[in-house]
């Protein structure tokens, strides 16, 4: 009777473990089949060189948008800050448009009018109704090609500029990051800051600007990218109505290699109540092969706040370890591509006793990730590295910057069900090897600002970046 009831109940258990398989069977090729509908991004490249890409949803609202190919990378130590500088001049008036103008045309539309500046690019995107979209379009190309640049609104936004640095040097986060890139990339393009020196502010005139936008601004470094509702032949008219004139390149732009260096800054400061840490290691560039296992990877050391709780509970081991020995405040691991390299790593801000023991803890889970990395590990960093990846696209606005990031980085989007196949690709070889390659015995570049007395000293950390076993 015993062997009876015991037969059974694995026949249940089968039965139960059949169909959930079943049912993410199911869910797998839901999924896949939501991911094959979704409206193809359609890429169309004009005569002068400049490429328009857009994917038409049917909206009733749509983001279009010019993404350069050119940020503080393409400056040198003298004119540091410009590509910024002229992102603030954009919106301050232009040949045909005066600043009133221009802002009171854009509220009018109810459109919302944005701009960014990043180590490789600088961006200029609008959000409106569908309707507007003609009008967007046309400010936009009004702005990169004809900004008055007068001298009165230079020396006003030179002021602004200054106020926000002094902003951002209360963003510890920030200054960490720059800190860090100064110490991985330095005396290279890419150790530069993107807002640039006081002293390249306070000097930076028409001259520079005009001469950046001459450089850098060229039909072939552009994309115009729409989402929403945006008909493709409709936004490839606009731009050839609007930007068929803009000067073709012959030659690709020059990209200065950029060394990577194992080394530290350290900025110590013991008013600071929390230390704010940053180490890494170089990464690859967006096209390289590595670049989606080195994705899995970062999802497996993952990210966590003691404000938000749950770390006990956690899948990352050191969300587990931070939550149960009061290691950190809040940790960030962080996977940042360039063009030919990168920077794979973590920031943690912590109290000034714990500095050493999350250092440990961290690089300890360095270690287990090029040696002892399981394939559950890797199976759940793969599927919440896809749910962030569709999360990161709801919206106009962050489809929009996909498709204009991804066409200048990989001349192309990547469709979202090849992105998936090539996550669902990796194994936990993969990790392992990408870790090997990257990590291990690696010598990191290492950021720190506050109270840092107790952060071990470079040389010791560097012996930490491999394991001696017997």
């Amino acid at each position: 009777m015993a062997l009876r009831v015991l037969s059974v109940t694995q026949n249940m258990r089968t039965f139960v473990r059949g169909v959930d398989l079943i049912k993410r069977y199911k869910s797998a090729a839901s999924l896949q089949k939501t991911l094959l509908n979704i409206p193809a991004t359609q890429v169309t490249k004009l005569d002068n060189g400049l490429r328009v890409a857009s994917e038409d949803s049917g909206a009733s609202t749509a983001t279009v948008g010019l993404w350069i190919d050119a940020g503080s990378r393409s400056e040198n130590e003298k004119n540091n800050g410009v590509a910024h500088f002229l992102e603030h001049m954009a919106f301050k008036g232009t040949a045909k448009r005066s600043q009133t103008d221009l802002e009171l045309e854009v509220e009018n539309l109810g459109a919302h009018l944005n701009a960014y500046t990043s180590r490789e690019q600088t961006v200029f995107y609008a959000k409106c109704l569908s309707k507007d979209v003609p009008k967007a379009v046309e400010i936009l190309a009004d702005i990169i090609q004809n900004s008055k640049l007068g001298e009165a609104e230079i020396a006003r936004e030179r002021s602004v500029i200054l106020r926000e640095m002094q902003e951002v040097e209360s963003n510890l986060q920030e200054v960490v990051f720059d800190h860090l890139h100064a110490t991985a990339y330095q005396g290279t393009p890419l150790g530069q800051t993107i807002l640039g020196p006081t002293k390249n502010i306070q000097s930076i005139g028409k001259g520079d600007l005009t001469d950046y936008i001459q450089t850098h601004y060229k039909a072939s470094r552009i994309v115009l990218a729409g989402a929403g509702g945006v008909q493709h032949n409709e936004l490839v008219k606009l731009a050839e109505q609007n930007l068929g004139k803009l000067e073709a390149s012959l030659l690709p732009p020059e990209v200065t290699p950029c060394r990577f260096t194992g080394s530290e800054v350290r900025v110590r400061d013991d008013s600071l109540p929390l230390a704010h840490i940053a180490v890494a290691v170089e990464g690859c560039g967006w096209t390289d092969q590595d670049n989606i296992p080195l994705m899995v990877a970062n999802t497996l050391v993952g990210a966590w706040d003691r404000s938000q709780g749950g770390g006990a509970n956690n899948a990352s081991n050191l969300a587990r370890a931070s939550a149960e020995d009061n290691l950190c405040h809040s940790f960030q691991s962080f996977n940042t591509c360039y063009k030919d390299t990168g920077l794979w790593g973590i920031y943690f801000v912590c109290d000034p006793l714990q500095c050493e023991d999350m250092l440990f803890n961290v690089q300890t889970e360095w270690m287990r990730l090029c040696t002892m990395v399981t394939e559950a590990e890797v199976e759940r960093a793969k599927n919440l590295l896809k749910t962030n990846m569709l999360l990161q696209l709801d919206g106009t606005t962050p489809i929009c910057e996909d498709i204009g990031r991804q066409i200048l980085c990989y001349n192309r989007r990547i469709p979202l069900h090849e992105l998936e196949m090539r996550i669902d690709a990796v194994t936990v070889n993969n990790v392992r090897d990408v870790a090997l390659k990257y990590i291990y015995d690696r010598c990191p570049a290492v950021a720190a600002v506050g109270p840092v007395e107790n952060l071990p000293d470079y040389n010791r950390i560097r012996s930490s970046m491999y394991w001696l076993r017997v």
